[in-house]
């Protein structure tokens, strides 16, 4: 706990330079994409627990809008403490939760405005990443893709999306980390109180959950005979914008584990987000 709190306030230093994302989730997908023109900065404190231990790292994610539709990213990590057996997941919802550098893209293909304040739309997600470390869990690491559907309801006060991806490592000298397969649900809800325009602040309510379903690895001399392991987490998030400025941070409880041999059961899931639009 004492290393989480120097890392947020390590975090803190990076603000001047930070840039806001987007209105959405921090564990579940999303549909927002960036304006023309519009560019951000992001930093995140993402921990994860095993049975024993507590990962924790910081990632940053620059992103731009190419278009208002459509938007590239690229994320880098700095690891601090790693778990000995870590879960293949994404972690986040622009991020992957271990040592790839990731670029992607957004491309929100789907966009439909009807009353006031409201659309429904849909973004495809594209995405490759480079280790940035050799070994994962004895397996070396290769290259991999990450491809992703989600599909939301945005209005002043009410917010859905539902979504999925699929991420998948290529083979490294005989070993391959296990792809994954992923849904994620998220309800947002903005109380009418923060319905108001700056200098005030406005906050929204997350309920978010996601369900992951990763492969075995494979090392030299072993076969994959196809296992998955199931996992099921929720959780509630808050995020704050003030101006420019946002603020997101939540919590993901393990609901429902059936792992295989190869992982570790879960704990608590814990993100910390800041960000600024330029």
């Amino acid at each position: 706990m004492k290393l989480l709190l120097n890392t947020i306030g390590l975090m803190f230093s990076f603000i001047p330079l930070m840039a806001q994302q987007g209105h959405g989730p921090i564990y579940a997908l999303a549909t927002p994409t960036l304006g023309k023109g519009a560019a951000s900065f992001d930093v995140a404190a993402m921990s994860m627990e095993s049975q024993d231990q507590r990962s924790l790292m910081l990632r940053y994610l620059w992103s731009y809008g190419i278009t208002q539709n459509l938007q590239i990213n690229l994320s880098t990590p700095t690891l601090i403490d790693k778990i000995d057996m870590p879960p293949i997941t994404r972690g986040n919802a622009m991020m992957p939760a271990n040592g790839d550098i990731e670029a992607s893209m957004y491309y929100r293909f789907f966009h439909n405005d009807f009353g006031i304040g409201k659309r429904i739309e849909s973004t495809a997600i594209v995405g490759g990443a480079l280790p940035a470390e050799k070994m994962r869990d004895g397996i070396r690491v290769g290259n991999s893709i990450h491809t992703a559907l989600v599909a939301g309801y945005v209005s002043r006060t009410w917010y859905s999306w539902v979504g999925g991806g699929y991420h998948y490592y290529f083979k490294k000298d005989n070993d391959q980390i296990g792809n994954l397969l992923y849904a994620t649900f998220a309800l947002g809800y903005r109380p009418s109180f923060f319905q108001q325009d700056y200098p005030k602040a406005d906050w929204r309510l997350f309920l978010e959950s996601v369900a992951e379903f990763p492969g075995e690895n494979i090392s030299k001399g072993t076969t994959d005979l196809g296992g998955r392991s199931k996992k099921y987490f929720l959780g509630p998030t808050v995020l704050g914008l003030y101006g420019a400025w946002g603020i997101s941070g939540g919590l993901l409880f393990p609901v429902y584990q059936q792992v295989t041999d190869s992982f570790e059961r879960e704990g608590v899931r814990l993100t910390i987000h800041f960000s600024y639009w330029f």
